[in-house]
């Protein structure tokens, strides 16, 4: 008796001393698709590893409204999140708020990423992040649409593509008033960025700014790019197309209204879920090229996890980031939700590869994205996207020409720039 009396003794000291010593760390989500869900889910992992507990602090959908956001949270210096998701164009933004982690994670975590995103997220000698998972645009198309009238693969230019989602779109009206031939990210945020960077690229106009900082963006392949985006609206896209971002376009496409979509990896898991119209339809290829002379692009995207300066649990926070974009939560997120892994080695995994049959085939794609010019424009790098996004939008909305706005952004990043990036 006496001796059951003291082992229960002893676990419940023992269970009092872990209850002391455990701690609660706050976890910054997006919630795009299956986002949320997931990131909470993997902390869950982590907290029933070690005893702590995580609370998640749920982030704006818009990639733009989330970095002010968080841009007021570091400037107050607030200790109120612990980690948070980055965009991979953020680290030079926001390197000053974050812990090195050089030191603080072993180099062999390190090295199983990606070496370029490992670059992305190393501003100086600084690593101001993990990879957690990576991103790259793509080509979504209805296989069963593309059968039926008489086509036998994915579009290999954008003509081809606008062709074909004419013709699909014209034959699916008929029945379906709601049909559009393609969907994209045409709200003026950071998404349109991505998307007219792709354009940009495919048409060889350059990526805004040159490695070297200088200014390439007016030049006739530009306004070749834009002038045919502009080209899309209210013909095979809807007009409703330049308040769109990643969401409004999946729903649309997963409701069996559009025959093509540009979106992220994501995409994938839920057009193939039980309640998606298209489920075992869809078909996923490059971004077509700019023309015969043109190139297929895709703007690298992806996100990364950090831990702030003004965290009163960093230890905890870094072990955190470190379950969360180790390969076992990787391949977990790559089967579960089709979010792009930043190790290699899991991209000849069979159980991912069977669940995102695209990863190898597009491999290259993820592998070679275009970055968006953060490098060379340093801190600078938000006022030029923004510059870039309202200058493409004022395009697809038809108030001013491409030659036009391509001229005055010129002018604006000139005045950007100023003295230099």
């Amino acid at each position: 008796m006496k001796k059951t009396v003291l082992m229960l003794s002893t676990a419940l000291i023992a269970a009092a001393l872990s209850s002391a010593h455990a701690v609660k760390v706050t976890l910054a989500c997006g919630a795009v698709g299956q986002e949320l869900e997931m990131c909470k889910a993997g902390a869950d992992r982590w907290a029933k590893k070690t005893g702590n507990t995580v609370a998640i602090f749920e982030s704006p959908n818009l990639t733009n409204d989330r970095l002010g956001l968080y841009q007021q949270q570091l400037a107050a210096k607030s200790s109120d999140i612990d980690v948070y998701q980055l965009d991979v164009v953020w680290p030079g933004l926001l390197d000053q708020h974050f812990v090195d982690l050089k030191g603080k994670v072993p180099q062999s975590a390190i090295d199983q990423h990606f070496k370029g995103i490992i670059a992305a997220n190393t501003v100086g000698s600084k690593l101001v992040a993990l990879p957690w998972f990576t991103d790259a645009g793509l080509l979504y198309y209805r296989t069963d649409l593309l059968a039926k009238y008489g086509y036998k693969s994915a579009p290999k230019t954008w003509a081809e593509m606008a062709s074909m989602a004419k013709k699909i779109q014209v034959g699916e009206r008929r029945t379906n008033t709601d049909f559009n031939g393609f969907v994209f990210q045409g709200k003026d945020y950071e998404g349109l960025t991505c998307d007219a960077l792709e354009w940009l690229t495919s048409y060889r106009a350059g990526s805004i700014v040159d490695d070297s900082g200088k200014i390439t963006v007016n030049n006739p392949n530009t306004i070749k790019a834009l002038s045919a985006a502009a080209s899309w609206v209210k013909t095979i896209s809807p007009s409703g197309v330049t308040t769109h971002a990643e969401e409004e376009a999946r729903g649309l496409f997963q409701s069996g209204n559009a025959a093509f979509m540009r979106n992220w990896p994501y995409a994938w898991s839920l057009g193939q879920g039980a309640d998606s119209k298209v489920k075992g339809k869809i078909g996923v290829a490059p971004l077509p090229k700019g023309g015969t002379t043109g190139q297929n692009a895709a703007t690298l995207g992806g996100w990364q996890l950090g831990v702030s300066n003004y965290s009163t649990n960093q230890k905890e926070a870094i072990d955190l980031v470190l379950y969360l974009t180790g390969p076992e939560e990787q391949k977990i997120r790559a089967i579960e939700g089709s979010y792009n892994p930043t190790i290699p080695t899991l991209y000849k995994d069979k159980d991912i590869l069977k669940a995102n049959p695209f990863f190898g085939s597009l491999y290259d794609v993820f592998t070679s994205a275009v970055a968006r010019p953060s490098g060379p424009t340093k801190e600078k790098y938000n006022q030029v996207s923004q510059a870039f996004s309202g200058a493409v939008h004022s395009v697809l909305t038809g108030k001013k020409t491409a030659t036009v706005a391509v001229k005055e952004l010129e002018a604006d990043l000139i005045k950007i720039k100023g003295r230099g990036w």
